[in-house]
């Protein structure tokens, strides 16, 4: 059965975090309870993702406004996207990957491709699948998406940074922990089948949570 965060699962989740994990206690006594909520606005988030990567928040920002400003100050639907041409796209502070990455996107969904309004039938992994058939977009995107836009609870950022860094602080190792090792400190502290939450609490502990 696929599982959403909601009220209920944070609190379970916290419960069985703290009582498995005695290094995130702490956190969760902290910070509280996970703040993840799923919503259905996946489109733009993931033009937004595209748009983001590699750019402060105040940057991307500026490039988002001047983007829906193209089309009229509105999120354009991917017909009007494929109208554009990549020239006409980078007029708004796009790169040229960029721009045809969007582009992409707007190809995939327009010829049904990538159908978001099915994605919710599918398990994280093919979810993650249709996603990175997408140019620019990855397996960090993809994870990114499926924790904070589709609010699925057991997705384990293995690649992260953030996630990275803090776990190397946390759980004292001398080396930012491969994907490998992330994978063994899940199962060795039991955070299945809570790993978005879990990874949620070691992103407060570096006040780093990134936003999709």
């Amino acid at each position: 059965m696929i599982k959403v965060i909601n009220d209920r699962i944070t609190e379970v989740a916290a419960k069985h975090l703290v009582k498995n994990d005695p290094i995130l206690k702490p956190i969760i006594e902290r910070a509280g309870l996970c703040t993840i909520r799923p919503h259905r606005n996946y489109y733009w988030e993931l033009v937004d993702a595209i748009i983001s990567q590699q750019l402060s928040v105040k940057a991307a920002a500026s490039i988002e406004k001047r983007f829906q400003e193209l089309f009229g100050s509105e999120v354009p639907a991917p017909e009007q996207i494929l109208e554009k041409s990549v020239e006409e796209l980078r007029t708004v502070g796009l790169s040229r990957p960029k721009a045809n990455y969007i582009r992409d996107l707007a190809q995939h969904i327009a010829d049904g491709k990538l159908e978001l309004n099915k994605l919710e039938e599918l398990s994280n992994e093919e979810i993650a699948a249709e996603l990175i058939a997408v140019k620019g977009i990855g397996e960090w995107t993809a994870h990114m998406f499926l924790m904070f836009c589709m609010a699925r609870v057991d997705v384990l950022p293995v690649g992260d940074l953030g996630i990275r860094n803090s776990i190397k602080q946390l759980y004292k190792f001398d080396h930012l922990p491969t994907a490998d090792e992330i994978k063994q400190l899940s199962i060795k502290n039991h955070w299945q089948p809570y790993e978005s939450i879990a990874s949620w609490y070691i992103w407060q502990n570096l006040d780093n949570a990134p936003a999709l």
